[in-house]
């Protein structure tokens, strides 16, 4: 039977650290004192915090707090915080790269706004459609005026 393999204060630091968490700091731009306080804004805009009891040592944690840590402040297995840990490999997070013929931001802008399609109708546009609708619309704003 394997010992599962509890965190310490450290190694919480360490994936913090290794995943770019963002240390909180407070009204006047200082780190928070009673605790290390981190925070890493996710792609579906939710934010995850935590906090490390100072001084960050290698205090190791009881279990039930760790599991809370895992699963309530990280949002990762076991496997994937020490891999991050020790590897320096990031947790998979969701964040699959938007696909190859996704219409660009800017697109999606200029015809919702400046043609003023709704919004549903752009989102069921393949890229070419999109790229078709903008230069439709470009052309025909120049129909009629002399050159």
């Amino acid at each position: 039977m394997s010992v599962r393999r509890l965190g310490g204060r450290d190694d919480h630091e360490k994936f913090c650290l290794t995943e770019r968490w963002e240390l909180v700091t407070n009204a006047r731009g200082k780190p928070v004192r009673h605790h290390a306080t981190y925070r890493l804004s996710l792609q579906d805009g939710r934010i995850l915090r935590t906090r490390i009891s100072r001084p960050v040592d290698r205090t190791t944690y009881s279990s039930s707090i760790w599991n809370h840590i895992l699963q309530d402040q990280l949002e990762v297995g076991e496997d994937e915080f020490w891999a991050c840990v020790d590897d320096g490999t990031l947790p998979a997070r969701g964040m699959a790269a938007p696909p190859a013929s996704a219409i660009p931001l800017a697109l999606v802008w200029q015809l919702t706004h400046t043609v003023g399609m709704d919004e549903r109708d752009v989102a069921r546009m393949t890229k070419e459609q999109a790229v078709q609708a903008i230069n439709d619309y470009w052309m025909s704003q120049g129909a009629g005026q002399d050159n």
